[in-house]
């Protein structure tokens, strides 16, 4: 039997529904929000395993491109393995529901949101979020929920609540925030400059929405929802477990407070293995032993946040807000386009710069429509920077730290009229104890620089952390901390990425493990946030702080020019003849825009500035008394025909050629032979006189040649009579 609720937004109705389709899973919703649909389906394996420390949740959100009436570009036809923008979806579910999820259910769970319909106008992605929700929501799933997500954008000074594609188009900031009732949860976008207080201002808003959201999710499963599963009682606990924890706290007290990463890990384990080997016949058997690994995970756990509630102590023993070394680099490659190291004490990128054509963008073919991006950040974390063994390759982590890196830049980058170039920067992660997604930020801007382009300005980016006493309630301890490191990210409450320049926010991040963040903690995270970004891009601007005036010498050259529209046919020639021709004429590349823009691209300056000034002999009409390095292209009894402009071509007559009596015209010239000629006159008919000008007097007239004794008038022939072919252009 199908239930659903409705609620009006904007206008339109949202619609939730259950019962009709995909029944068969624990938990179903079909979402409808204009010409938008989505099917979120969620179920769990049927046996529990009892001891998971995790949650074992997949989330898979794809979009079919029936849905927007598409076909799939390229030789494979079916959808396969899931595109950069589905992963990043999947993400922006999985952050937000995955604390929601209780260790103890022991099973695993699959979340399928699945994107049917689109009318290109409604983002479907909001959609995917509050379907995956309401769908484990009323399943017998437990789940601490609901959650829901909006976007909200800054259009024209005014923040909208789930714009179209077009309003995010012209926005000036788009966030997607989720959370539940209670608070936000999760936060990720990218801005043009914002204000901490505008930022504030958009959680805010998107806050009363979500909270919206949650009650409709609530209405349909007091109509549909299904009784909770049990969740597992442990059966059994770790034997010992007081008088361990009262011999190895101590220890561990200390071993947590040594400054160096490793040798902090390498303390912590000597405390370990010494209590394994004291109590080795009890951990044996592998549930006590699991128990064993969790209690000094607790005991880590609650040093760390203590000592930082306590007494401001962090376990490399700064200050809340003390951020790390920073050391700046840049030219560290001789042969790339641009290079930097960035390193903030054990965390460290190097990043790279590449410089490309417009042949080199970026093509998405997506059910947004297709489109070609000319700035891309990519992002590696392999295993060797944590000092780890472990597969290469590209995962989740690495598109989602890359996509975050990416927006925190993109809006610094110039425009193509400024800087025709493709970008492709590179972030390699050397070292990693704490936001290297910052870092990549960081070295990504020094590295731009470094290659000559004009950002706007420079970008620098900071990780916030968050311990808290309780749930930050009212009256409840926390501290905000700047630069975190790993284990405070892993053991904290917070991680909350801040990117921007020295004017405003351009990059955001932020996960939150409990139930939401105060408008008070979020306004000190900021402000302390800005502290922290400003000290950054104060180091950066030391290393380099304007763009190289030069690019590389082993980037391509592009020269830009602009032609008459009318003109662009000429250029290209029938099927494209005379473009192929000046490509390879010039060993250059060249494309045209419908505008009149013309880019040409070529390895060196010299084969850029010939290609141009062919392209601009193209486009220009001829001048008479202008003098041209023509090219002969065909010798007749009477004269030859030269080539002064790309596809125009002018007659010399025999007695133009030289002062002096000549029997042929081939005494004086050869085909291909490049000379220099000047357009004399352009006749009624559109047909083009030249002179040679060895045969031209110093005065620049040509004179009566003795080649010819006929009367003046006379020489030459009837111009009616001359050969027309190849003559007018």
């Amino acid at each position: 039997m199908m239930q659903k609720v409705t609620l009006d937004i904007a206008g339109k109705e949202l619609i939730l529904e259950t019962g009709r389709i995909a029944r068969q899973a624990n938990g179903s919703v079909f979402a409808q929000y204009a010409g938008s649909a989505v099917i979120a389906t969620v179920c769990c394996s049927a046996e529990s395993v009892e001891g998971y420390d995790y949650v074992p949740l997949t989330v898979d959100y794809n979009e079919k491109y029936y849905a927007a009436g598409k076909i799939p570009g390229g030789f494979i036809k079916r959808e396969s393995r899931p595109k950069d923008k589905e992963i990043l979806v999947s993400r922006l579910i999985d952050r937000p529901m995955r604390p929601l999820f209780e260790k103890s259910f022991g099973r695993e769970i699959q979340l399928i949101p699945t994107t049917l319909s689109t009318d290109q106008v409604n983002p479907p992605d909001i959609l995917a979020i509050i379907a995956s929700s309401a769908a484990v929501h009323i399943s017998d799933i437990p789940f601490n929920g609901p959650v829901a997500g909006v976007r909200v954008c800054q259009v024209n000074g005014e923040l909208i609540v789930n714009p179209t594609y077009e309003q995010i188009e012209k926005s000036t900031m788009e966030i997607m925030v989720a959370g539940t009732r209670h608070g936000i949860t999760m936060v990720e976008g990218g801005a043009k400059e914002v204000s901490e207080e505008l930022m504030l201002e958009a959680l805010d808003k998107a806050h009363a929405v979500i909270k919206q959201f949650c009650d409709l999710q609530d209405k349909l499963r007091e109509i549909a929802g299904k009784e909770k599963q049990p969740l597992l009682v442990p059966s059994y606990s770790l034997e010992n477990a007081d008088v361990i924890r009262s011999e190895a706290y101590p220890k561990l007290q200390t071993a947590c407070f040594i400054p160096k990463k490793h040798e902090r890990y390498d303390g912590i384990k000597a405390v370990k293995k010494e209590f394994e080997e004291k109590y080795a016949l009890q951990l044996e058997d592998e549930k006590q032993k699991k128990l064993f690994n969790a209690l000094f995970e607790d005991m880590q756990y609650e040093i760390l946040r203590s000592s930082i509630l306590d007494s401001g102590k962090r376990v490399d023993g700064r200050g809340l807000e003390d951020i790390r070394d920073i050391t700046c680099e840049v030219e560290i490659l001789a042969r790339t386009h641009g290079s930097a190291l960035f390193t903030r004490g054990e965390t460290q990128a190097l990043v790279v710069t590449t410089l490309g054509t417009v042949f080199d963008e970026q093509i998405f073919d997506d059910i947004e429509g297709d489109k070609r991006e000319n700035f891309m950040l990519h992002y590696n974390f392999p295993p060797y920077s944590v000092g780890e063994v472990g597969r290469t390759g590209t995962g989740r982590r690495e598109i989602g730290h890359g996509h975050l890196a990416l927006r925190s830049l993109k809006a610094m980058i110039p425009g193509k009229e400024e800087f025709p170039y493709t970008i492709r920067v590179v972030s390699e992660t050397m070292e990693s104890n704490g936001s290297s997604s910052m870092a990549a930020v960081c070295g990504g801007s020094l590295s731009m620089l470094h290659a000559g382009v004009p950002l706007k300005k420079p970008v620098a980016g900071i990780a916030m952390g968050l311990i808290t006493e309780g749930q930050a309630g009212p009256g409840d301890r926390y501290a905000v901390l700047s630069d975190i490191l790993g284990d405070e990210d892993h053991l904290g409450d917070m991680d909350f990425k801040v990117a921007g320049t020295k004017d405003g926010i351009t990059g955001f991040q932020m996960d939150i493990k409990i139930a939401g963040v105060s408008p008070e903690i979020m306004s000190k995270a900021l402000d302390q946030a800005k502290r922290g970004r400003l000290h950054i891009l104060d180091i950066m601007s030391k290393c380099i702080e304007k763009p190289a005036e030069e690019i590389s010498e082993y980037a391509p050259k592009i020269v830009t020019l602009r032609i008459d529209i009318d003109k662009i046919g000429a250029l290209i020639g029938p099927g494209g003849k005379n473009i192929k021709a000046l490509c390879e004429q010039y060993s250059v590349k060249i494309n045209t825009e419908d505008d009149g823009t013309v880019t040409i691209f070529g390895k060196n300056t010299k084969d850029s500035e010939e290609a141009k000034a062919a392209v601009m002999g193209i486009a220009s009409d001829p001048e008479i008394n202008k003098i041209y390095n023509g090219t002969v292209k065909r010798i007749m009894d009477y004269g030859a025909f030269v080539e002064i402009l790309p596809g125009k071509e002018g007659m010399v007559h025999i007695s133009k050629l030289s002062r002096q009596r000549i029997a042929q015209v081939t005494d004086v010239l050869s085909e291909g032979q490049q000379i220099p000629v000047k357009l004399t006159e352009i006749d009624k008919m559109g047909r083009l006189n030249l002179s040679y000008i060895d045969a031209i007097d110093p005065d620049g007239a040509p004179p009566e040649s003795e080649n010819d004794s006929r009367p003046r008038e006379n020489r030459g022939g009837r111009r009616d009579e001359r050969p027309r072919s190849g003559h007018r252009r």
